[in-house]
């Protein structure tokens, strides 16, 4: 059972804690945060500034907390602690050494400020979290973390994917983002445009001390950009995963958003019908045909064609092989 009285209690410590992150914050996006009006807000923030907290009010801006002021340091719950732990594991496998470091100093202050129950817990469970993966993990994303906000020019030598070739580059970068490998989103000088450049194929960096102005293009605006640069094409299959072992089907469940998943339905069949947008039907066929004997192909019939013609070639290739 609820008990109204705690839950505003909670919010309340939590709204102090969030104005020590934050430089200013406005009564919606506080009101957005936990789910309340924005009248409930301004009331917390007089409740808060009756107890003593010396919130300012920067009229039309939002709210912060006077400028040195600062709580006693929160103790983590456990339940956090081994959130941050999973955190911790992620960074060390998806991230670059010098970064997996930093992270890895954090985590000390964080089980220093826990109470030696909750560290005893922290160090039984740890063994029982295991990430694995084949990334690599190039030594450059730290720097770009740092080049990033502060709008610095980058000198990459980067390889290209197809052919090989290794060309020296200034570049603006303006976002990372992490998909199979770690990528980063820059204006190229060379090609007088934005590119997009994967971490594990620059095989040297180096940042320069020169700042760029900086642009009004983001990460969310390249993204949209693409989406209406690339034509999609939508692609509808029934999936049935009773036909497949169920490591097979898994890997299905495992992979299908890197391959344009939007939504999936159950039919009366037990079968799915799942629908998919797609920029390139022979990649899309390339998945699809770890998996035959459990997908049927809706539309396009052009994807049926593509799937055919690759097991024609997968079948002429090893049949030949077997002579």
């Amino acid at each position: 059972m609820n008990d109204p009285e705690i839950n505003r209690l909670s919010r309340l410590m939590a709204l102090v804690t969030l104005l020590q992150t934050k430089r200013l914050l406005t009564a919606s996006e506080l009101a957005e945060r936990f789910s309340v009006s924005t009248r409930t807000i301004y009331r917390d923030i007089r409740t808060l500034e009756a107890a003593g907290i010396p919130i300012v009010t920067e009229e039309g801006k939002g709210y912060t907390l006077l400028e040195g002021y600062r709580l006693p340091p929160v103790l983590f719950t456990r339940d956090e602690a081994i959130a941050l732990l999973t955190a911790e594991k992620l960074t060390v496998q998806f991230t670059d050494p010098a970064t997996s470091e930093r992270y890895g100093t954090a985590m000390d202050k964080l089980r220093a400020a826990l109470r030696r129950s909750d560290r005893d817990h922290l160090e039984s469970i740890e063994p029982f979290i295991q990430v694995k993966t084949s990334v690599h993990r190039p030594n450059v994303y730290q720097q770009l973390v740092t080049a990033i906000p502060a709008s610095q020019v980058v000198r990459i030598i980067y390889r290209a994917a197809e052919s090989g070739e290794t060309t020296s580059r200034e570049i603006e970068p303006i976002g990372l983002y992490l998909s199979q490998h770690w990528h980063v989103i820059a204006f190229c000088r060379l090609r007088q445009n934005f590119r997009d450049f994967r971490l594990d194929r620059i095989q040297d960096l180096v940042l320069r001390n020169e700042t760029y102005k900086t642009r009004t293009e983001t990460l969310q605006q390249y993204w949209a950009g693409e989406e209406i640069r690339r034509s999609k094409e939508k692609v509808v299959l029934h999936f049935s995963p009773s036909e497949l072992i169920p490591s097979l089907s898994q890997l299905f469940q495992d992979t299908k958003h890197q391959y344009g998943w939007i939504n999936e339905e159950i039919l009366d069949d037990h079968t799915m019908k799942i629908n998919f947008l797609v920029g390139s039907l022979p990649y899309m066929a390339s998945w699809l045909l770890t998996f035959a004997g459990a997908v049927q192909i809706i539309e396009p019939p052009a994807l049926g064609q593509e799937l055919k013609a690759l097991a024609q070639r997968t079948f002429d290739y090893f049949a030949g092989q077997g002579r």
